[in-house]
């Protein structure tokens, strides 16, 4: 790798542990709308956009006018009943932290939409660190598709291989892979190595990152 610039950043699953509640947020939704969709199907599919899960859990047209009422109800119950209670993963400020402190730029390429986004920021103290972020209303296609980590690189204005993607979920892992951007991931996401291969390394939080940060991908210059 040419020297780092610049670390694009997940945010659900990677810096705040939010993983179940968006799960649970997206059962409750489909239940209201007489959906019975089990927990466990949905949470594997968290980290794509909903765009793509919704279809994949329902069989609903995700902009049809139930699929569009599901996904605004879903977010009112996330936003709602469960974004007060998330906290973020320990380690994850000081990780923050660390990477300003080594003259990283860093940008958020989240999944998220815009009006939760902001409180997830918040949650983790990234909004005080971050220089622009990019949610899922600012691609065309959501992860695993790349546009929203592409969107991210151009509003960063650092080209593809001097950045690293630190995320969570094997559709980060795609999507970061067909951008061209190396990434780094973490299991508190709730995935297993065998899940995240493709990933240039591997570690249990940003708390274990922190501990490895001076062997980490990270830490590598020319």
């Amino acid at each position: 790798m040419r020297t780092l610039e610049g670390v694009l950043l997940d945010v659900d699953g990677t810096l705040v542990d939010s993983n179940d509640a968006h799960a649970r947020a997206w059962v409750e939704a489909l239940a209201e709308a007489g959906l019975d969709v089990p927990f466990e199907r949905v949470r594997r599919l968290i980290g794509k956009g909903g765009d793509k899960l919704l279809p994949e859990v329902s069989g609903l047209d995700a902009e049809s006018p139930q699929g569009k009422e599901i996904s605004r109800r879903r977010g009112e119950i996330f936003v709602g009943r469960y974004l007060p209670s998330l906290r973020a993963f320990p380690g994850a400020m000081q990780l923050l932290a660390r990477m300003r402190a080594d003259g990283l730029r860093l940008a958020v390429a989240s999944s998220a939409k815009k009006d939760e986004l902001s409180g997830l920021l918040h949650v983790c103290g990234a909004s005080e660190v971050i220089e622009t972020q990019t949610s899922s209303d600012d691609a065309d296609n959501s992860k695993p598709d790349p546009d929203v980590v592409h969107a991210t690189l151009g509003r960063l204005g650092v080209p593809a291989e001097r950045v690293l993607l630190l995320g969570d979920t094997p559709y980060d892992v795609e999507a970061g892979k067909r951008a061209g951007v190396a990434v780094v991931a973490l299991r508190c996401g709730g995935w297993t190595d065998a899940d995240l291969a493709g990933a240039v390394a591997v570690y249990e939080d940003p708390s274990d990152l922190l501990v490895h940060y001076e062997e980490s991908p990270f830490a590598r210059r020319e």
